[in-house]
């Protein structure tokens, strides 16, 4: 146990075995891997249909037959695709395989990639332990949707980590994957002002860009991507102003800030941009601390504020969506001198957000509560508002390198 967990023992009853738990290796793996296992496992014995990898699958078909990409295909699948034309090369291997063998390994992919990305953060491994372990079910939540928001958030962080090692050219590499998926990944441009290789980091940016612009042009002609990416911008309008309807069968989607207000106070005219605006100043305000730069408490306080706020302020948000969100919960969390406002806060977050759309908290309080105020996005926005205003006040200056940091 390192020293933080041993003061919290002292403080605290039964602090210390939860702490070495949490913190454990194997504890973390197991849990991490054998929740989305498990989840994938019951529902191909329940013989679900995966509509969501099966519009997946067919970003590559469609792409191969020229169809369009961003219409209803209500035979095959329900609801629409609203992934990139890139996409396609990325699902490829997966499309290929039979679909219960290509849903496991997709699954096992972004379980596994989003691990080695945790596994990068320049955090010691107990406190990268703890991250997964509490988003364990956040991760088995996204993995039951056969969803890829684990590979976006993947990409953020991996994006992260190796601008920080002054590797843009990787960092951008991930970023833009992340980007030409399912656009979220746009906030890792963020990052710029951490690179200490500034016009390298706007080449590659324009070469990782163009390459994955063209890349789908390897199994369709030019002219058919272009237009994909012309239908594909149309089809992320149309999918924004469906989310927002107030109306009993949409409350899986815009679990978001403005998703709150418009359900708790039935503001149906209220225009995201009302939001988004004050929330953006807010955003490129904690780049004040110039003289900070160099100091890694202030970039992890930064990507702790870069990976919620792409989930708290989309109209795109869904429950799986928040596996973005959460581990970053988890690592502001990590940061924290441990005071009992912060562990309650911290247990909040932890409930609200991976249980709230469980029967864990009763069928009850999911269909009254949860799903009609979007109450899992609450807890997210509050520590995001916290993280724009610690960052304000130096509060990362409080997390002791020499107890939380891996040499560096």
């Amino acid at each position: 146990m390192n020293k933080i967990g041993a003061e919290q023992s002292i403080k605290y009853p039964y602090f210390e075995k939860c702490w070495k738990l949490l913190t454990n290796t194997s504890f973390a793996v197991v849990l991490w891997f054998g929740l989305s296992l498990t989840t994938i496992i019951i529902q191909i014995l329940g013989n679900d249909r995966f509509n969501n990898f099966v519009i997946f699958r067919y970003v590559f078909f469609h792409v191969l037959q020229q169809t369009n990409l961003y219409l209803e295909y209500p035979q095959t699948y329900a609801d629409v695709n609203l992934y990139g034309p890139f996409f396609s090369i990325v699902i490829a291997p997966f499309a290929l395989l039979p679909k219960s063998v290509g849903v496991v390994a997709w699954i096992l992919f972004n379980t596994g990639i989003l691990f080695v990305a945790i596994r990068k953060l320049p955090i010691t491994k107990p406190g990268q332990n703890f991250i997964l372990s509490l988003s364990s079910v956040e991760m088995m939540n996204a993995s039951s949707w056969v969803q890829s928001n684990a590979l976006i958030a993947a990409c953020i962080i991996l994006g992260f980590c190796f601008i920080w090692e002054e590797k843009d050219k990787w960092g951008l590499f991930f970023i833009l994957i992340a980007v030409f998926i399912k656009i979220y990944g746009i906030v890792g441009f963020a990052f710029f002002f951490f690179s200490k290789h500034k016009i390298q980091f706007i080449i590659w940016s324009i070469i990782w860009s163009v390459l994955f612009f063209i890349a789908p042009m390897l199994i369709a002609p030019p002219n058919f991507i272009i237009q994909s990416y012309a239908d594909w911008y149309h089809g992320l309008q149309a999918k924004s102003a469906k989310n927002i309807r107030l109306d009993i069968h949409n409350d899986y989607q815009d679990i978001s800030a403005m998703g709150i207000l418009r359900r708790l106070f039935r503001f149906s005219y209220l225009k995201d941009i009302w939001i988004l605006v004050p929330a953006a100043l807010l955003f490129i305000s904690q780049y004040v601390r110039l003289k900070y730069y160099k100091d890694i408490r202030f970039g992890l306080y930064i990507l702790c504020s870069v990976l919620l706020f792409p989930v708290i302020f989309s109209t795109g948000s869904e429950s799986p969506t928040y596996i973005i969100a959460f581990p970053a919960v988890c690592l502001w969390y990590w940061l924290q001198p441990k005071t009992l406002s912060t562990h309650l806060l911290f247990v909040l977050a932890f409930i609200i957000t991976s249980f709230s759309y469980s029967d864990i908290l009763t069928p009850w309080f999911r269909e009254n509560i949860s799903r009609p105020y979007a109450i899992k996005a609450l807890p997210n926005v509050i520590v995001w508002c916290i993280i724009v205003v610690q960052i304000w006040n130096r509060q990362f200056l409080k997390t002791p390198v020499t107890q939380i940091f891996i040499s560096q």
